[in-house]
């Protein structure tokens, strides 16, 4: 008979090991088997009525955690002279934790009773819980800047990257923090401007050569003029704001919520949850729940988070950071269903029929917890029967629920056929240093769609409510192809022996029944590109007008009020058809419908060119190093001044000047997007394999220069061009003419 430990014991492991928290787990590691279980189950039981545990289905927890992103105050330093501090905003039983400062030496200076904001980390040091990072003071909000260091005797000026600053800032030495001549910087003010001169700064951060990797997206920032720093009355909002109360909300917290999100996501807006539904009347179907955080309660309406939202419009995300379009306090924190902490929501019931169909939705305003914060990968490994101990308590009620609702619904999809491209998705991953160190197609995984499925019902049903309840509302519009690119597409498909039906109303069935011919194919790349450009923009709207990538007739944009200001708006619109309180949508917000639905398209649009920018200038630096290999790649866009080629590997774009093509005129049709060789008769179209040499790679404008080697297996003569008179050249025949080149796909969700 193994001894039975006690609660201390019991306690004292479960807090060294809080991955390990099943019954099951603890009965092992203590080593109590058949009947002494009994025991442990009683004594586990007894620590839940104390309130030392917390079970969440078969695992115990404690319930005393602080949020990733707290709110701390300074205490004095330590004998050692460590900094620590303690949370303010503590609702443990238990003693409040003490965090353990790491300041990094940009960090400015922290004296006791300052109050930050931190990102903290679980550790278990002996004489702390938690490190914490400082993300800023509270009540500081200091103005940045971004330009290039100038060394001089009495420190430095910083000369801004933006053309439209009207001035430049000074530096005293003690506050260069090793900035060299030359490199780029971030810096903020370190002071009152005097009467005369120029503002004082304080380098926080040295980014090195304005060229390099790291400076790519801090450059982009700038250049498209989107707003990186909050307004000091935004800032104070967002500080004053506190975690809400049930009160009239209905409390979903003992409803397995889960989120499920990249590994490295920061912030989690959405969780779901699935369960068969036991009403008779609906045979084999599901009950599907969409809970999203309720920034609406957070940022009410005409205040100054409002109007600094509505302005960015959205977040916008690089490689190397996020610009948010909401402070940490709330995107990181409040407005963030964190694992385990109570979050005000805006939920969503959904009932669906054996074949995905939506047969009604109840939305509430609630309070809920999410039982685990889980991401794509270690879901779809469990579901594949690879469970970890984070997964394995969550395969049989949790996730195994969520994949047959997705099963529904991706039958659904199947008959509803919305565009099916096959565009992978790049992903850049950088060092520390801010280099890149590799590029990859991410993958794409069941756990991945299951959750863009759960998004694009909830989606539905909110446009479907307030159509219902006759309240306004923003959708999200995407008109079928114009006449003219649709025309492009079909002769660009008959060029390559496909076709594309004529004469009835275009659907997206026909489509994808042309992406089908060209799958497996050399053109199934030419294919899909040119489907992609044939295709309109997605915008947003009050006006009805369909989407037609996803085949819906309503849809809105509701689940990511954190990142996008339209959501918001449909989160408003559902806080006035249910008369939640005073925080829906205003006369004036109803007025100004279509000026928000403009400018807020807009700036997606913005922040789209921003991110293409930096993916361009992070390739160009990362095959800076590459210069002189070959690589290998296919003709993606062809113009009177050379071709295009999407290179295989890293999918970047790159230009073969027609000035190096050979050593003949080539002859460009229009109509045809073709190059054609005077003398050979060489043709260089859309589609073609090419193996090429990487000439010259720029970083700073993310411009790629090749060279021509083969074409279809075949060699390429080298040397300059030579001009002929018209009678020389051979002109091509008449040939399709495909869609125009566009440089990275349409966000059409």
């Amino acid at each position: 008979m193994a001894r039975i430990p006690t609660k201390d014991e019991i306690l004292a492991w479960i807090a060294d090991n809080p991955a390990k928290t099943s019954k099951r787990d603890i009965a092992k590691a203590f080593g109590i088997k058949g009947s002494d279980r009994i025991d442990l189950k009683r004594i586990l039981k007894e620590l839940e009525g104390d309130g030392h545990l917390e079970k969440r289905r078969k695992t115990y927890r404690d319930p005393d955690r602080l949020p990733p992103v707290s709110v701390l105050e300074i205490a004095a330093p330590g004998p050692d002279g460590d900094l620590f501090a303690r949370p303010l905003e503590w609702q443990g039983e238990g003693p409040e934790p003490v965090v353990l400062m790491i300041l990094r030496d940009s960090d400015p200076a922290l004296g006791e009773g300052n109050r930050i904001l931190a990102r903290l980390t679980d550790v278990r040091g002996d004489d702390h819980a938690y490190e914490g990072r400082l993300i800023r003071r509270i009540g500081t909000n200091p103005r940045k800047i971004l330009g290039v260091f100038r060394k001089t005797d009495e420190g430095g000026r910083i000369v801004p990257v933006d053309k439209a600053a009207d001035r430049e800032w000074r530096v005293a030495e003690k506050d260069r923090h090793g900035a060299k001549d030359g490199e780029l910087v971030e810096a903020e003010l370190a002071g009152p401007k005097g009467r005369l001169g120029l503002p004082p700064a304080r380098v926080i951060t040295r980014l090195g050569d304005p060229s390099a990797p790291r400076a790519v997206s801090l450059i982009a920032i700038h250049e498209h003029g989107i707003p990186d720093t909050f307004p000091d009355a935004a800032i104070a909002e967002a500080d004053a704001a506190a975690p809400a109360d049930l009160g009239r909300r209905e409390d979903l917290r003992a409803l397995p919520l889960i989120t499920i999100d990249p590994a490295d996501a920061r912030d989690h807006d959405d969780a779901c949850y699935a369960e068969p539904d036991t009403d008779p009347a609906n045979p084999g179907g599901h009950v599907l729940w969409v809970a999203i955080a309720d920034v609406a309660h957070y940022v009410p309406p005409g205040s100054a988070l409002d109007r600094e939202a509505r302005r960015r419009g959205n977040s916008t995300y690089f490689p190397d950071r996020v610009v948010p379009m909401l402070p940490d306090r709330l995107s990181g924190d409040l407005c963030s269903l964190h694992e385990g902490v109570d979050r005000a929501c805006i939920a969503v019931r959904m009932r669906i029929g054996e074949a995905g169909e939506l047969l009604d939705q109840r939305f509430m305003r609630g309070l809920m917890r999410s039982a685990a914060s889980l991401h794509y990968t270690e879901v779809q490994a469990a579901v594949d029967g690879e469970e970890n101990p984070r997964t394995a308590p969550l395969l049989k009620p949790v996730l195994e629920p969520l994949y047959a609702a997705y099963a529904a619904l991706a039958r659904a999809r199947e008959l509803r056929q919305p565009l099916d491209l096959n565009l992978p998705e790049r992903k850049i991953v950088l060092s520390e240093d801010g280099r890149v160190t590799s590029v990859a197609h991410k993958p794409r995984l069941d756990a991945h769609r299951l959750i863009e499925e759960f998004m694009i019902l909830a989606n539905v049903a909110a446009a479907r409510e307030l159509e219902k309840r006759k309240v306004p509302l923003l959708y999200r519009v995407h008109e079928e192809p114009s006449p003219e690119k649709l025309e492009a597409l079909r002769e660009t498909a008959g060029s390559v022996g496909m076709t594309l039906a004529k004469g009835q109303v275009l659907k997206t069935a026909h489509l994808n029944k042309l992406l089908h011919q060209a799958e497996g194919t050399d053109h199934e790349d030419v294919i899909n590109i040119t489907t992609l450009r044939s295709m309109q923009q997605a915008y947003y709207t009050p006006d009805n007008l369909g989407h037609f990538g996803l085949a819906l007739r309503s849809y809105a944009h509701f689940t990511s009020p954190i990142r996008r200001y339209s959501d918001l708006v449909v989160h408003r619109a559902l806080v006035t058809a249910h008369g939640w309180g005073g925080d829906g949508l205003t006369p004036e917000d109803i007025d100004r419908l279509d000026a928000t639905a403009q400018a807020i398209s807009e700036t997606e649009r913005r922040s789209m060119l921003a991110e293409r920018d930096t993916t361009d200038r992070y390739l160009a630096a990362y095959l800076s190093e590459r210069v002189g290999t070959e690589i290998g790649g296919r003709i993606s866009g062809v113009q009177r001044f050379g071709a295009f080629v999407k290179l295989d590997e890293t999918g970047a774009d790159g230009l073969i000047p027609v000035r190096s093509i050979g050593s003949e005129f080539f002859h460009f049709d229009r109509d045809s997007q073709t190059l054609m060789g005077a003398d050979t008769g060489r043709l260089i179209t859309l589609g073609q394999r090419v193996l090429v040499r990487l000439v010259e790679a720029a970083p700073v404008t993310g411009g790629l220069i090749l060279e021509l080697l083969e074409i279809d297996g075949e060699g390429v003569a080298k040397g300059p061009a030579r001009r002929r008179g018209p009678s020389s050249r051979r002109k091509p025949p008449s040939r399709a003419k495909p869609g125009r080149k566009v440089t990275r796909r349409r966000r059409q969700r």
